[in-house]
């Protein structure tokens, strides 16, 4: 059906043949024209144009020559394929008119011949250029058809791996079936206040216009998501919503999405089933609106559901399931709380073993049902409604196993005592027999009686069936109720976003009532659609003043009315109801008869009688009339629900039908009135008989069709928006495209119509300025003109003839379909000339230039040449002289050579033969001599034989001689040895020994007597001991007789060495062959040397080499420690910046929380606290943090309780219960970080007692120095009292006597006072220095000597607190300490063992030693006695005469002057220590340990006066400061009496000279202010102050300089209370400045500059060593001298974390607007890139239009920013890292959107970002900001700019791209080259294949999986120590400021 609308007045007439021409690659054109193509032949999908033919073929004005001109040679057209619906082909001949034959040739190189088709002759589609694929809106390409749209879908999926298309209003959305990171919190920042435009495609994207339009147009949205079951609907819906709890900022406050979410797993649970084409399909459908308030944030929600599909309960088709609740149920049938549902497995039940698939894949039921049941807690339903749901769900899958057995065919009844029907009666609570009666039987009531009538088997089956579907069904509304009381706000509702969830189209092999439903709602909302979509361009026609003619556009309204309409399908069904025996088939015959023939769009199939075909907008769809009239009637019977009405045990199941009308909607109605969706308005009629029953029987097709007109107002009364999901296959393959099910569900789901209409009117639609900026190639200079809307227009009337083809709005152009084609190839053309003449021009100064060269060439040759032959014959000429030089010496040298010859071989001969004759003549003259040698041997060998003979013969003499003396001296021998005697004597010793053992033994004996009480036992050891010692002498006794028995071997021995002797002889003649052989082995052992000394050497020089590598592996092994420490290095450093931050994130929290506390507390006690007449608020200017920062222990909480009781009660005020709960979560954080902070306290307090335990078990000594200690804290607190006491008694003389005499300055009082001040001080240093000396020497030993306990050690504590006192030099203080030590070490002990057990000998050992111990201790303490005596004594004499000594150096000094005093006295004392030093090393030089001892006392001793002197010091300091005090006081009445003096006394007496002491003294940089104008103060220099007058006209840091000199007076004055109270003001000042003027960059810039000057302030006058190093000493004599403020300190430094924090963020949201379009956007380099033709969502311009911000703009800012900072004295450090955090922002703000627009990823525009870039850069360098790390933070954005402009197609670049862009992740990459898109034709896209090997190549990479780089990142900040050189006695206080009553002291 066809509609035609006519809009406008029209100007002509449409033609039917329309053209446009577009240039789609170099070789040739291509042309297309704008049209829907027809159903692909023998294909079973039908097209949406089958319904109108006359829609199949739109062309405009086509002639045909221009079709001759267009389908030419190597044009690539769409041709229809069976398996792939398109295939790209190319022509291999051109097109002439007539031909019925196209030649193509396929993308795979085949071949093809395609026919025409005779009757239309239409020619195949025409392929888009490669520049326009990939298009973000499928309305931006050329060509619009079908093929087009399915190619750019693929290629944007597959390719580039986008799942978001547009497609004019309308948001395709493939399902990846894959989880993709493009959901996060960064993306949803990126979109957030974006134009729909300006990005990439994406459901965030249509949230955010839809949240815009709705607080813009003050509006309702919807978002309809349509789509098959897989498709994604649920999951859109669900982003979408957390899109809109995120950007309205209730993410973390209302918590509505995470309630919504909650609700997820209940609905999914009870209304979601496993179905064939998805395991978890929604079979409901659902409208969620979202409740905003004024301020449009999410206060909460509601949801609507409708068609729930009920008959699933009872029926399930094979491999799908019932709803996943039951068999979540049955997977958790073992729980203990279970037990009395009496569940089993799925398997069992009849209701869920029907389709014989009770499991899912990767599902896990009982884990399913942990999560429904915490999401049922979450939503408020208790513990015992869960079970009851339960029990009700249980008794529903027992109902369904109720069988019932036929008595006959009319009648049946349920099988006695039948266990299923028990279990359903005892878990419904109803009585047995009751419910088993009315299964089998129905009650019919007549106008005069009842009657109770049997049903048959069947009957029965089908009421238990309705029975439960009606329970489940009211079950399922009541959940919605209660979800919806969870999610329903308080708050009334000024507006709502709407997200309708809703199935789309769906035809199966077998159709049924609720696919007629399903597809009757679609009917509806393509309706809604189409006349939207047609809106929206008669708008947008309307806006521009732009005439439009007619439209024809596929009206569906016939369908509908086919449907709905009086006598339609509906109303023919809900007749066929109430006939009392209407059927399916009569039904079928009535519709046959009403419409068969008489409406186009209803069919009846061939085969069939019950079934009929309706043609809707999508397709053909046929209908089994089987079940129609059952499920559209869904009986159910009154008395079934009356018998479960009358449960009383089950109080949950009554409430489930307490009003069958309200339980017809599954919720009641919104707050603003709207009736919902699911509910019928039912009206009940007035009270008559029997009326309840028939309305109780309203038809579900009614209900569907009333919910659906109620939906169809709601989205009426809305702005809808659109998404359509799509399945991109049936096996839920990731990232796999099926071109049938795509083309199917694009023509179902209203894509290709959106097209249609949108190719029929002016697609194409351009600013004039963007206009003028892409064609002003096709301009000449003459043509451009000021206006730019008329030079639009002349140049379009030049170029398109017809005018039809385009029309002038007020802003814009629109264009025919194809004209923007064309204008692309006339402008391609164009280039393409200019680029030829450029190349020719090139390229003849290339050949010019090529043929200078070969000229220059040639010459150059030819020269060379030349030379070179004159060369070659000069050489020739050469090498013949010397050829005739070389034969002339070579003749010479052969006879020379042959004469030499000659001569050497007669000498030779001569030499030889004289030889001869000499060996000869040596010969014989040597054999003579050898002789004569020889002769002489023999002679002599001769006598000595003869000699040796005689000199035996007188030795064997001498031996019988001697061995006849031997024997008899042997007899005398033997007898002596036969005697007693001689035992005796061998003997003698042995017996003294065993006396002396016996003696000791008695001994002993008696001891063990004395001092042992146990006798008895020593006796019995003596005993046993004495009778071993017996055993001993027996012994000894035996072995005398083995000696008798030894001298009887003497004999047997003497016989063996003459034995001997005989074998000493055989052993010589041994040895001599030993040696001989030993001669041979020494031969081959040096041979064995000489071969191990090689094989040494070898291994000397393995060796050297293993030393080599050794080294070098020591050298890489030491490399890699390195590297290895400084990447640990790096590490320490990330994660100290990682601490800090999480550090400075908390103080963010912090700050937060504390400010909305604050405007909290202020609403509170604006709505609460209504003034009272006669009561006045107290003012206060102090925050309600002030206690936060008071330190103060005086605070307790009796102080604290007024401030509680002024807080306003909770019933005074509605709680925010979102507030609430975040204050709750927030509390219970705190608690446990104080719970943790007091565990490690507590175990602190453990280590401190421990240590205090072991201090007190220290021996006795340490208490005697306690004491003495304790003697001298008093006698110094004595001589303090004193000192106070006589200054109080001067003070009263001073105040009695006020006389000029006594206090003038020349008086003698005031002379003994600056003496006696001058004095005091002067000793005070020279003792505070002493003190610091001593200090710095002693303070590392003095925890190291510990008392010991061994009794050696203890001495008299006085004498060793004397001895140290004694000790000045450090090196005898650590001598004495190391001597102690050694005294107190202990030896160790050897025991000896007397007896086996050694017993015996360790108590005599110790008895001894405890004798010697006494004894020598008695000694000792003898000793010492007497020493000490004599020491003392001596001490004695040695006062005497240092007294004497004394006496006489305090009268020598009194006579001299006090400056020269004090030297001398100082001199002396150094020179009465060193003589005592020297005194005691000479008394104790004899004595070390003595001497050790005095050494350690004298170290105590010093250790005491050290502590007493710090006491004394602060006592003279706090009486230095009261002197200061009087002094003044004293001026004062020197002034008041000088007045009182007249004039002639001032003459009469004598001017005395006043001694002003030092004239910088004059001003302590001290400023004095009274208690009572502290908040004057506060409110003058920090509320009120204006940074912008301060920092131009006064010092950096004034403010903190003041703040800090008063800080110093209090200190001075040693007020505690004033300084907690001045440091606490000053600091919730600050915060309220900023909390007030937060958003002004000066101002927090301002207070973050003193904040931190303050802060160095506190740390440069602390008294610090450490900050102290760059004072000048006057600024030391500045510093604090009464309180440590470090606790302060790190509060500030806390204060300018959070002001740092503050600053960023307001010079972001400054930057945010510039960032995209100065670095992105605009032109920098203008030509460089040209925008590309778009579709309906038009992109930002890039041309700078006025107010568009540029790259100077955002330089411009920074100059300001870096000015501001400088102006207000900032840290240097500061404002880099400052700088830092810009180019951070600028960096990463930038580099997402790159990665969110497709548009702006080509080469030109990474041109366009470098060349930004680098003036960024160079703004660094002129402000020496090079150093401060800005530059790093923009790599990741360099390197993807340097990314689209490098090469990419080899494996060479892949690996250049990997190692350059190592500051990218691996999804940043990746994404990059997915959205490389070439604005011109020349350029080329990148390969999916060469993606792929870069993901391989990075796939080891370990980055963050994120996108987006995270913009609101912070870099934690430090705040470097920089100290003033500012003096503070300089600083004037200006009087602008109005600090009056402050005054300089």
């Amino acid at each position: 059906m066809t509609s035609v609308v006519l809009l406008g007045k029209p100007e002509r007439e449409i033609p039917k043949l329309p053209y446009e021409i577009v240039y789609t690659n170099t070789r040739d054109m291509e042309i297309c024209s704008m049209e829907i193509e027809p159903i692909l032949p023998g294909k079973k999908i039908p097209t949406a144009s089958e319904s109108a033919e006359n829609l199949c073929c739109w062309r405009y004005g086509m002639e045909i020559d221009v079709l001759e001109y267009m389908y030419v040679k190597y044009a690539r057209v769409w041709i229809p394929d069976p398996e792939e619906v398109w295939k790209s082909a190319e022509l291999l001949k051109d097109y002439k008119p007539g031909d019925k034959v196209l030649q193509l040739r396929l993308e795979e190189g085949k071949d093809l011949e395609y026919s025409l088709d005779p009757k239309t002759k239409e020619l195949p589609p025409l392929r888009n250029p490669d520049i326009l694929v990939g298009e973000n809106d499928l309305t931006a390409l050329s060509y619009l058809h079908e093929p087009a749209v399915l190619h750019n879908l693929k290629v944007r999926f597959i390719d580039s791996k986008l799942i978001y298309t547009y497609c004019g209003i309308v948001l395709v959305a493939i399902n990846p079936y894959e989880q993709l990171p493009i959901y996060g919190e960064d993306i949803i920042n990126a979109y957030s206040g974006q134009n729909m435009g300006d990005m990439d495609p994406h459901i965030f994207a249509v949230a955010e216009e839809a949240y815009k339009q709705m607080a813009r147009d003050e509006r309702n949205q919807s978002i309809i998501v349509s789509g098959e079951s897989g498709a994604g609907k649920t999951v859109s819906a669900k982003y979408a919503m957390r899109y809109f709890a995120t950007v309205s900022g209730s993410a973390s406050e209302a918590n509505v999405e995470e309630k919504v979410l909650a609700s997820n797993p209940i609905m999914e649970s009870i209304g979601n089933a496993k179905t064939t084409r998805n395991d978890n399909s929604s079979r409901f459908g659902k409208y969620i609106e979202i409740g905003f308030d004024k301020r449009y944030r999410i206060i909460g929600a509601n949801m609507r559901t409708y068609l729930l599909e009920k008959s699933r309960v009872v029926f399930q088709a094979e491999e799908e399931r019932n709803y996943h609740i039951f068999y979540q149920l049955c997977a958790s049938a073992a729980l203990p709380e279970f037990k009395t549902l009496r569940l089993g497995s799925a398997n069992y039940f009849h209701y869920t073993k029907q389709g014989g698939s009770p499991v899912i894949d990767g599902v896990d039921d009982a884990k399913e049902m942990v999560n429904t049941r915490q999401a049922c807690t979450l939503l408020g339903i208790s513990d015992s409604y869960q079970m009851g749901i339960f029990r009700i769900l249980a008794g529903i899958l027992h109902l369904g196993n109720v069988e019932f057995a036929s008595r006959d065919s009319d009648s049946c009844t349920v099988p006695p005592k039948h266990e299923p029907l028990i279990i359903f009666c005892d878990l419904m609570g109803v009585e047995y027999e009751e419910m088993a009666h009315w299964l089998c039987h129905r009650k019919l009531a007549t106008a005069t009686e009842t009657y109770i009538k049997p049903i048959s088997k069947l009957h029965a089956i089908n009421a238990r069936d309705a029975l439960a579907k009606h329970i489940y069904a009211n079950l399922f509304n009541w959940i919605v109720d209660h979800v919806n009381k969870a999610l329903h706000a308080t708050v009334k509702q000024h507006s709502f976003i709407g997200v309708l969830d809703i199935y789309g189209f769906e035809t199966f092999e077998i159709n049924s009532f609720e696919q007629f439903c399903i597809n009757y709602a679609n009917e509806k909302l393509q309706q809604q659609f189409n006349m939207h979509v047609f809106k929206l361009e008669q708008e947008e026609y309307m806006k521009e003043q732009i005439p439009w003619t007619l439209i024809d556009f596929y009206d569906n309204q016939p369908c509908i009315n086919l449907i709905e309409a009086k006598m339609g399908i509906l109303d023919l069904l809900d007749e066929e109801c109430k006939m009392p025996k209407g059927s399916d088939d009569s039904w079928a015959q009535k519709l046959y008869n009403t419409h068969l023939n008489k409406c186009t769009l209803f069919e009846k199939p061939r085969l069939s009688n019950k079934a009929f075909i309706i043609k809707h907008f999508a397709d053909k769809v046929e209908y089994q009339c089987e079940g129609f009239l059952e499920k559209n009637k869904d009986t159910v019977y009154e008395e079934q629900i009356k018998v479960l009405k009358s449960s009383k045990k089950f109080k949950l199941l009554p409430e489930l039908f307490q009003d069958e009308e309200k339980v017809l909607s599954p919720t009641s109605a919104t707050p603003s009135g709207r009736v919902p969706l699911s509910r019928m308005p039912i009206k009940p009629a007035k009270a008559r008989p029997g009326q309840a029953s028939k309305e109780h029987k309203k038809t579900v097709g009614h209900q569907f069709r009333n919910s659906l007109h109620l939906l169809m107002e709601t989205l009426n009364a809305t702005t809808p928006h659109y998404v359509r999901c799509i399945k991109p296959n049936d096996f839920k393959f990731p990232f796999t495209f099926d071109e049938k099910r795509a083309v199917q569900q694009l023509r179902a789901c209203g894509v290709l119509e959106t097209i249609r209409i949108s190719a029929a009117g002016f697609p194409s639609r351009w600013t004039y300025q963007e206009f003028f900026s892409r064609y002003r190639v096709l301009m000449k200079q003459r043509d451009v003109l000021g206006d730019r809307k008329q030079t639009c227009k002349n140049v379009l009337e030049k170029l398109i003839q017809d005018k039809d083809k385009y029309q002038f709005g007020k802003t814009k152009i629109f264009f025919r379909a194809g004209q923007v084609a064309y204008l692309e190839k006339i402008r391609a053309d164009k280039l393409r000339a200019a680029c030829i003449r450029i190349q020719k021009t090139i390229r003849g100064w290339l050949m010019r230039k090529k043929y200078v060269r070969m000229r220059k060439a040639a010459i150059t040759i030819q020269r060379h040449v030349r030379g070179y032959q004159a060369r070659c014959y000069a050489k020739f000429l050469r090498r013949t002289r010397a050829a005739i030089t070389i034969q002339k010496f070579q003749r010479m040298y052969v006879v020379r050579k042959r004469y030499q010859c000659m001569r050497d071989a007669t000498i030779a001969l001569q030499a030889l033969l004289r030889g001869y004759m000499v060996r000869n003549k040596y010969q014989m003259m040597l054999r003579e001599h050898k002789s004569v040698v020889i002769q002489k041997h023999v002679r002599g060998w001769l006598a000595r034989r003869r000699y040796g003979r005689t000199l035996r013969a007188i030795v064997y003499l001498q031996c019988c001689y001697r061995r006849m003396m031997a024997k008899r001296e042997l007899k005398k021998l033997k007898i002596e040895a036969r005697s007693v005697e001689r035992y005796k004597k061998l003997h003698i010793g042995l017996e003294n020994k065993i006396m002396q053992l016996q003696r000791k033994i008695d001994e002993q004996n008696k001891e063990y007597k004395s001092l042992l009480e146990k006798m008895s036992s020593l006796e019995i050891t003596y005993s046993t001991e004495t009778e071993k010692l017996r055993s001993d002498v027996e012994r000894l006794r035996m072995s005398e007789e083995e000696a008798k028995n030894a001298t009887n071997r003497v004999i047997s021995l003497q016989e063996e060495i003459a034995k001997l002797r005989r074998e000493l002889h055989q052993t010589q003649s041994e040895k001599k062959s030993i040696e001989e052989w030993a001669d041979k082995y020494k031969h081959e052992t040096e041979q064995l040397v000489s071969e191990l000394k090689e094989q040494n050497s070898l291994l000397k020089t393995e060796k050297e080499e293993l030393n080599r590598r050794i080294h070098d592996q020591a050298r890489e092994i030491t490399e890699s420690m390195e590297k290895k420490l400084v990447e640990e290095t790096k590490q320490l450093e990330l994660d100290l910046n990682d601490e800090r931050l999480r550090y400075q994130n908390l103080l963010n929290e912090f700050s937060r929380l504390e400010e909305r506390y604050d405007d909290l507390k202020d609403e509170m006690n604006l709505m609460v606290s209504i003034p009272k007449p006669g009561h006045k608020r107290t003012d206060s200017t102090h925050s309600s943090n002030e206690s936060e920062y008071t330190f103060s222990s005086e605070i307790t909480e009796a102080e604290d309780l007024p401030l509680r009781m002024e807080e306003p009660s909770e019933k005074k005020a509605p709680l925010d219960m979102s507030l609430f709960l975040k204050l709750q979560k927030r509390v219970s954080e705190l608690e446990q970080e104080k719970q943790s902070l007091q565990d490690e306290l507590d175990r602190k307090e453990e280590q401190a007692l421990r240590a205090k335990a072991k201090e007190e078990e220290r021996p006795p000594i340490r208490g005697a120095e306690l004491e003495y200690e304790s003697l001298k804290r008093q006698e110094l607190e004595s001589e303090n009292k004193k000192l106070k006491n006589e200054l109080n008694e001067l003070q009263k003389a001073l105040t009695e006597t006020r006389a000029p005499e006594v206090t003038a300055p020349g008086a003698p009082a005031y002379r003994v006072l600056l003496d006696q001040l001058t004095s005091v001080s002067e000793e005070l240093e020279v003792r505070k220095e002493e003190v610091l000396i001593l200090r710095s020497q002693l303070v590392s030993q003095k925890e190291a000597i510990q008392p010991k306990e061994d009794k050696n050690t203890m001495t008299d504590a006085t004498i060793l607190l004397e001895d140290v006192q004694k000790m000045k030099d450090k090196g005898e203080i650590a001598q004495a300490y190391i001597g102690l030590k050694e005294t107190n070490r202990q030896s160790p002990q050897d025991y000896h063992m007397l007896n086996e057990d050694g017993e015996l000998w360790l108590a005599y050992e110790g008895l001894k030693q405890a004798n010697r111990l006494l004894e020598s201790q008695l000694q000792s303490q003898k000793k010492s006695h007497e020493n000490e005596l004599e020491s003392l004594r001596g001490e004695i004499q040695g006062l005497k005469e240092e007294n004497n000594r004394q006496q006489q150096l305090l009268a020598q000094n009194l006579q001299l002057p006090p400056e020269a005093r004090i030297e001398a006295s100082l001199q002396h004392e150094i020179t009465r220590l060193t003589n005592e030093n020297l005194f005691f090393e000479e008394l104790y030089a004899d004595d070390p340990k003595k001497y050790q001892l005095y050494r350690i006392s004298l170290y105590k001793r010093m250790i005491d006066l050290m502590e007493q002197l710090e006491k004394q010091d602060k006592t003279v300091r706090k009486l230095k400061k009261q002197l200061k005090v009087f002094a003044k006081k004293i001026g004062e009445l020197e002034v008041g009496q000088m007045e009182n003096i007249s004039p002639g006394q001032i003459i009469d007496e004598p001017i005395r000279p006043v001694n002003i002491p030092r004239k910088e003294k004059d001003f302590q940089g001290m400023l004095e202010y009274k208690k009572e104008d502290e908040q004057k103060l506060v409110k003058n220099l920090i509320l009120e102050l204006k940074p912008r007058g301060v920092a131009v006209n006064l010092i950096p840091g004034l403010p903190a300089y003041i703040l800090f000199m008063c800080v110093r007076h209090a200190d001075y004055l040693n007020d505690d209370q004033k300084v907690r109270s001045l440091l606490t003001s000053t600091i919730n000042g600050i915060k309220k400045v900023l909390k007030k003027r937060g958003d002004d960059f000066e101002t927090v810039s301002f207070w973050l500059s003193n904040t931190c000057r303050f802060l160095h302030c506190l740390k440069q006058y602390s008294g610090e060593e450490g900050f102290m190093k760059h004072n000048t000493p006057r600024q030391n004599e500045h510093c604090l001298t009464n309180f440590d403020l470090a606790e302060y300190r790190q509060v500030l430094s806390d204060l300018a974390i959070q002001i740092y924090q503050q600053l960023v963020r307001v010079l972001e949201n400054i930057l945010q607007p510039m960032i995209v379009s100065g670095m992105l956007e605009h032109e920098t380099i203008q030509g460089v890139s040209g925008v590309k033709p778009t579709g309906l969502r038009k992109r930002t311009s890039s041309i700078a239009d006025e107010g568009t911000y540029t790259l100077d703009s955002i330089i411009r800012q920074l100059n300001s920013f870096h000015s501001v900072m400088c102006q207000h004295g900032m840290d240097p450090e500061l404002i880099k890292q400052v700088v830092k955090q810009m180019f951070y922002i600028i960096g990463a703000v930038t580099l997402n959107n790159l990665l969110l627009r497709k548009d702006m990823c080509s080469w030109s525009k990474g041109m366009q970002i470098r060349y930004n870039v680098s003036q960024l850069e160079e703004w660094l360098r002129d402000k020496n900001l090079m150093n401060s790390g800005a530059k790093e933070t923009l790599e990741p954005l360099i390197q993807a700019a340097q990314l689209l402009q490098v090469k990419k197609k080899t494996d060479e670049d892949a690996e250049a791209i990997c190692s350059m862009c190592n500051a990218l992740t691996t999804a940043q990459i990746v994404k990059v080259l997915n959205l490389y898109t070439p604005v011109n034709e020349f350029e080329e896209r990148v390969l999916v294949s060469f993606i792929r090997t870069i993901q391989v190549r990075l796939r080891d990479r370990k980055d963050s999986p994120q996108l987006l780089m995270d913009a609101k990142h912070i870099f934690p900040v430090t705040f470097p120590f920089n100290p003033s050189s500012l003096a503070l006695e300089t600083i004037q206080i200006p009087a602008s400021l109005g600090l009056g009553f402050i005054s300089r002291v």
